[in-house]
């Protein structure tokens, strides 16, 4: 079986991108990477929402409503899941101090708090900041839930003959999606 990257975040950080509310992830690894350490495995994946572990309290307040709606809606039991949203890596961003984090604050719907503990997880490993040009699938697809998703580790490989014909509609249109690249960088900058 042919297959296509996916990587994984948590329901309501996906649901964030797909709105263009944020343009950013932040990764610094999994238990479960095969080298410990995140690495970016490729420029454009699909996003496969996840749901163990995000919590109310790590999200800022506008955004825990969702953590619970999203969680309810899921069923462990289920086979399949819906993939909704594909994106393309516009840029990898290594941050290694507080206070280039504190000056993403605005950019991101994680507290504070949860992005602290991202930075000083493996504290002599940068926290990788993707920027990420995210598109919609026009028709979400199911795809298989299969026992080698399970656990902390950030690429899976999807069915590609369920995604590849998917029809895509970028979340922002180039214009504004440059210019929240440049308040990023500016904000990193300034």
């Amino acid at each position: 079986m042919s297959e296509v990257i996916g990587l994984k975040e948590w329901a309501v950080a996906v649901e964030a991108l797909e709105q263009g509310k944020q343009i950013l992830i932040m990764r610094k690894g999994g238990i479960r990477e095969e080298t410990r350490d995140f690495e970016v495995e490729s420029d454009s994946f699909y996003l496969y929402p996840t749901y163990e572990h995000q919590r109310q309290e790590l999200v800022k307040p506008p955004y825990a409503p969702r953590v619970e709606a999203l969680a309810s809606a899921w069923n462990r039991e289920q086979s399949e899941l819906t993939v909704r949203c594909y994106a393309e890596l516009a840029e990898d961003i290594l941050i290694d101090s507080q206070e280039q984090l504190d000056k993403l604050r605005s950019f991101h719907i994680w507290t504070d708090r949860f992005a602290e503990e991202r930075l000083k997880w493996k504290r002599t490993k940068p926290l990788h900041v993707m920027l990420l040009r995210v598109h919609t699938l026009d028709e979400p697809v199911r795809v298989p839930i299969l026992p080698e998703y399970n656990g902390c580790k950030s690429w899976i490989g999807l069915p590609a003959e369920r995604l590849h014909a998917a029809v895509r509609t970028p979340v922002l249109s180039d214009e504004a999606f440059a210019k929240r690249v440049d308040e990023v960088k500016t904000a990193l900058n300034g």
